[in-house]
């Protein structure tokens, strides 16, 4: 592993592999990768997945795209170059919290197939990319946090689905569509793949 900025740092190998943790919480480390239009259902879904997880004995955690800012992202806006730094660093966290055997669920627009791509590619076989499709139309109808009616009035640059693209994923691994069935079958159709491909249920 190498770092071209600083030559000064080497990379600390730790007695307790992830394999150890695993073992220890008898389940898998994965990466669910929530990704769609603000609206979509993204937060919704991913929570109750992460509550019927819980209940399931699953350990979780849930890296929502809002908190996030609050912290780790603050110093970020939402300029194309922002918004790729955003996804670099929760791609690294969500790395960390697999490497630890832990159930991670992210919930972040991530509009940007090179993004996402990126952040494949540093999680391979880790990373299970959720696609919430859900037109603008209905997302807008929805508009949680009257946010698109202030993107359409100027109030907001660079918005997703507006002023700025969202790049539909080609290849997921799995599409939900919030506006054609339930909350409540989103979730299932998720557990049904998670235990079909042998991340939990064992």
């Amino acid at each position: 592993m190498e770092n071209k900025k600083n030559t000064n740092i080497r990379w600390q190998e730790t007695k307790i592999k992830r394999k150890d943790r695993e073992k220890l919480l008898k389940q898998k480390g994965v990466v669910l990768w929530f990704t769609g239009l603000s609206g979509s259902g993204k937060s919704t879904v991913a929570s109750m997945l992460e509550g019927e997880l819980h209940k399931e004995g699953y350990i979780t955690y849930l890296l929502d795209g809002d908190n996030l800012r609050y912290g780790l992202n603050s110093d970020l806006g939402f300029t194309r170059l922002d918004r790729s730094e955003n996804i670099r660093r929760v791609s690294e966290v969500a790395k960390l919290f697999v490497d630890a055997g832990v159930i991670t669920i992210t919930t972040f627009i991530s509009p940007f197939k090179n993004d996402r791509n990126n952040v494949r590619k540093l999680l391979g076989e880790d990373f299970i990319e959720v696609y919430v499709d859900c037109p603008i139309e209905e997302c807008e109808k929805r508009d949680p946090k009257g946010i698109y009616k202030r993107a359409r009035s100027g109030n907001i640059k660079n918005f997703t689905g507006i002023d700025s693209p969202y790049e539909i994923p080609e290849n997921p691994e799995m599409t939900i569509k919030t506006y054609e069935i339930t909350k409540e079958q989103c979730v299932k159709e998720i557990m049904d793949y998670l235990g079909k491909n042998k991340i939990i249920g064992e």
